[in-house]
């Protein structure tokens, strides 16, 4: 069964978003050991800009000590990696720059044809979190307002009358504030692929609200940076739904 058919089983999902400029070896060992103990379903491995750290050898740590796969989340397309089982082909739906529309696509597409990874075709939308995340300076586009949910669900329904696969909300990385619940169910009453979240979610109470408002897949990574227990508070959430 590919990576796609188990996001869109209709079971919540947890991802865990490890940036390599934030681990070293054995910071990565220790979270992917609690992650194997918590039964995290994905790795999502990458980031906005990459500085330090090396997304081979990142995959290659994760993937030498345990069986979770692990799916790139591409700031660019140097990011492509065939240790991993697959890549969120991301299209920045949200803004207006060309280049990830469809630019950087073009440029990745011969080296994803002739590697094993999956590809899953992913509607990318940046939300205002209410403070400038890396993801927004790189992408050179506006967010989304954080209350405008016509504006989000018409960009979530293009989205998937594009055939893409997936919709992925974010307020980016460090985001102050996470995607509204209120945004959230207006657009899944929208859309009928699996819509993920990211950005903003800092405790199981909040992971809770949002999975009750319609996401598929929550998305945590620069809180569990600094407090791993809670990767096991929030797959304590995921399994009691």
């Amino acid at each position: 069964m590919g990576l796609y058919s188990s996001i869109s089983d209709n079971k919540k999902k947890f991802a865990v978003l490890v940036d390599p400029d934030k681990y070293d070896s054995r910071q990565l060992i220790d979270l992917v050991t609690l992650a194997k103990e918590s039964m995290v379903n994905y790795f999502f491995v990458g980031g906005s800009l990459l500085n330090s750290g090396n997304i081979g050898d990142t995959i290659r740590i994760i993937k030498d000590h345990c069986e979770i796969p692990v799916i790139i989340f591409p700031g660019d397309e140097l990011q492509i990696n065939e240790q991993a089982d697959a890549i969120l082909l991301l299209s920045l739906i949200s803004g207006r720059n060309p280049e990830l529309l469809i630019g950087k696509h073009v440029i990745a597409a011969p080296h994803l044809k002739k590697s094993s990874l999956e590809i899953l075709p992913t509607g990318y939308m940046l939300i205002d979190s209410g403070k400038s995340t890396t993801a927004l300076y790189m992408s050179n586009s506006m967010p989304i307002p954080h209350d405008k949910d016509g504006i989000a669900a018409s960009t979530a329904m293009a989205g998937e009358m594009l055939g893409l696969k997936l919709i992925y909300m974010d307020g980016g990385s460090g985001a102050q504030d996470a995607v509204s619940s209120r945004m959230i169910e207006h657009v899944k009453e929208n859309i009928s692929i699996p819509l993920i979240i990211g950005g903003g979610i800092r405790t199981p109470q909040v992971a809770a609200e949002k999975f009750k408002a319609g996401a598929d897949v929550i998305v945590v990574g620069n809180a569990i940076e600094s407090d791993q227990s809670l990767l096991t508070r929030i797959a304590e959430i995921v399994y009691s739904l």
